[in-house]
């Protein structure tokens, strides 16, 4: 892989940790109104078990996509396709008020949460650099 894609893969990586933590913690105050206060333990199960968490799901999958890319391209494996990775990110952060559920639920995300506004705003600056 080359050094650019390296280096915007790490900044892509950055900026969806910052996306989904964002989104994480907008979900987790619904849930909490719904279930009562979680402690982290709880939050990790509900992200990985619950229906609730399943629009954030295909995030947290992209970001171990990304982990395990980096950690190939270091042992010099097999040549990481770094554009089906942008494609893909492009696609999972994807705000459509009418589009999937995930879509859905990211759009209300932005509109109700401005933490969410600026993660989302990083990652697409991150997405445009690579062209």
């Amino acid at each position: 892989m080359k050094d650019t894609d390296r280096a915007l893969l790490i900044d892509l990586r950055k900026s969806l940790l910052n996306l989904h933590k964002a989104l994480l913690d907008w979900e987790r105050v619904a849930y909490e109104k719904i279930h009562g206060r979680a402690s982290p333990g709880a939050l990790l199960t509900a992200l990985t078990t619950d229906p609730q968490f399943a629009w954030l799901r295909p995030l947290s999958e992209l970001i171990v996509r990304i982990d395990e890319s980096l950690e190939i391209d270091v042992m010099e494996g097999p040549e990481i396709d770094v554009d089906a990775i942008f494609a893909l990110a492009a696609s999972i952060i994807a705000v459509d008020e009418s589009g999937t559920p995930e879509a859905q639920r990211h759009h209300q995300a932005m509109q109700e949460y401005p933490d969410a506004v600026f993660a989302h705003r990083a990652v697409t600056n991150v997405l445009k650099a690579r062209g």
